[in-house]
């Protein structure tokens, strides 16, 4: 599992959103960019952290803060994700696990004493030069855009 850190140039990607649509990090040059990797799609805490950037899309939004979601569920249960809580910001589909290795977000977990390979709830803030200024390894989900926001007011 690779280990990046602050300070490292995020890796890049392309992928495909709910959509079908190529999502390459190069596209926003000059922007900030946040990468969340996240479980599962249509999962509590998945929902709560999908819904708290949702309601507070504005304010990244105000910040000129991009967001990318990414998962290994596949691009129609991104599309229902999307549908059923409105969200307005692209989820990437990463079936064979190439950004959640890249980004080293794949890996072992422990859940009610079984040890099985999974994603690790992670997000990776970059800067307009797409280095990383900060990675938060466990995010609040129903607080995730304010932690989001206080890393850039930082910066």
């Amino acid at each position: 599992m690779k280990h990046l850190q602050i300070g490292d140039q995020a890796p890049t990607f392309t992928s495909k959103d709910q959509n079908g649509n190529a999502i390459n990090l190069a596209d926003y040059a000059g922007k900030r960019v946040v990468i969340y990797f996240y479980p599962k799609d249509n999962t509590p805490g998945c929902n709560n952290q999908a819904c708290n950037i949702r309601d507070n899309y504005s304010d990244l939004q105000k910040n000129d803060i991009v967001i990318l979601g990414v998962s290994a569920d596949n691009e129609a249960t991104h599309q229902k994700f999307t549908a059923k809580f409105e969200l307005p910001f692209p989820l990437l589909a990463d079936t064979e696990h190439a950004l959640l290795n890249l980004y080293g977000v794949w890996g072992e977990k422990k859940f009610m004493g079984k040890t099985y390979d999974g994603i690790h709830r992670t997000t990776f803030i970059l800067d307009e030069t797409h280095c990383i200024i900060d990675i938060i390894e466990k995010p609040k989900t129903k607080e995730h855009s304010a932690e989001v926001l206080a890393v850039y007011a930082k910066s």
